[in-house]
């Protein structure tokens, strides 16, 4: 069985390095990734296209560049950008898609497909291979995310993406969704884990079992909260299965040893905050937010993920961290 891996580094592995990838890391980066046989990877903001703000925080380097640096190192993997509808306008996409990539990633929360109608026709009409991405799938009933996973089809997605972004799923929660969207879509499926519970390669694999040709990783596995599937793990394992990646191990394992590893801030792992986000279910690229408010409030960054978690917030609420450690500290501030 032919599987397809797409690595997300360069994009998600922003959000740990607080967005500050130069173009030579990326240069660099990509042509190791191209050299191992990844199929697809991606390179954009942590928070996709159009994600550097105050909000969201500021690129060192402004993403299309990053992204023009990775595209001249590829001849046979190929680019792929995220974008968030509400963060990324159809602009950046165009911008995107004349510097070469060659994959579109729609993402909305899982409830909110009807937001990325536009942008995947455009992604479509721009010829790229366009993907549907439905975020915090936890948060859902299955068929709700049929439902959602349905208009992302009907919209002319390619591939449709049951994405744990707070690593709070277990493997039978993944498999739940995938045998429920194989059943229900003639697209392909993808898979995209984050490892707050230590599920992320578990995951990965009951979603392949499942039904999903697509899954993601991140080499070291650099990514928001406590990572992602380490790419160059997920690939050696996948092998031991007998699925077919087309992925030259010792090159990927290189590029992660060599490229990857000397750029990360601190080592990727389950801290107890990060475990906490899939605890409580919260949006993995949380957690560097919480992490500021808590010093900046003096207060536990646990106690801020948990109320967060009790209030079900999403991406693009992250202003309500901060407001959350504000009442946090005032209440702490009253106590006799």
């Amino acid at each position: 069985m032919k599987l397809n891996v797409l690595d997300v580094t360069l994009r998600d592995g922003s959000h740990s390095v607080r967005h500050s990838f130069t173009v030579e890391q990326v240069r660099a980066a990509a042509k190791g990734l191209n050299a191992s046989g990844v199929p697809y990877f991606e390179v954009s903001h942590g928070d996709g296209l159009g994600g550097s703000s105050l909000q969201y925080g500021l690129s060192k380097t402004d993403e299309l560049k990053l992204i023009e640096a990775a595209v001249s190192e590829c001849t046979t993997s190929q680019v792929s950008v995220l974008l968030l509808p509400g963060i990324g306008t159809k602009e950046d996409l165009q911008s995107a898609a004349s510097l070469g990539v060659k994959m579109a990633r729609i993402a909305t929360h899982v409830t909110e497909a009807d937001i990325g109608a536009q942008h995947i026709e455009l992604a479509r009409s721009l010829g790229l291979k366009t993907v549907g991405f439905l975020m915090m799938s936890h948060m859902a009933p299955v068929e709700k995310i049929v439902e959602q996973a349905k208009l992302f089809e009907s919209y002319g997605a390619e591939i449709v993406y049951v994405t744990d972004s707070a690593g709070a799923m277990l493997p039978k929660d993944v498999t739940e969704r995938i045998s429920a969207l194989r059943q229900a879509l003639q697209c392909e499926i993808g898979f995209h884990a984050h490892n707050n519970l230590s599920m992320a390669l578990a995951n990965t694999i009951a979603a392949i079992k499942a039904g999903a040709t697509y899954v993601d990783g991140s080499m070291r596995a650099l990514g928001a909260g406590a990572g992602n599937t380490q790419t160059e793990v997920m690939a050696a394992v996948l092998e031991r299965l007998g699925y077919e990646t087309g992925i030259d191990l010792y090159n990927l394992i290189d590029t992660a040893n060599d490229v990857i590893a000397p750029l990360m801030q601190q080592p990727q792992e389950i801290t107890g905050s990060s475990l906490i986000l899939g605890y409580a279910g919260v949006y993995s690229s949380f957690l560097l937010h919480a992490q500021n408010a808590a010093e900046q409030f003096g207060i536990d960054e646990r106690d801020i993920l948990m109320k967060v978690g009790e209030m079900k917030a999403v991406g693009g609420q992250e202003d309500l961290i901060y407001e959350v450690a504000q009442n946090l500290a005032s209440k702490r501030e009253v106590v006799p």
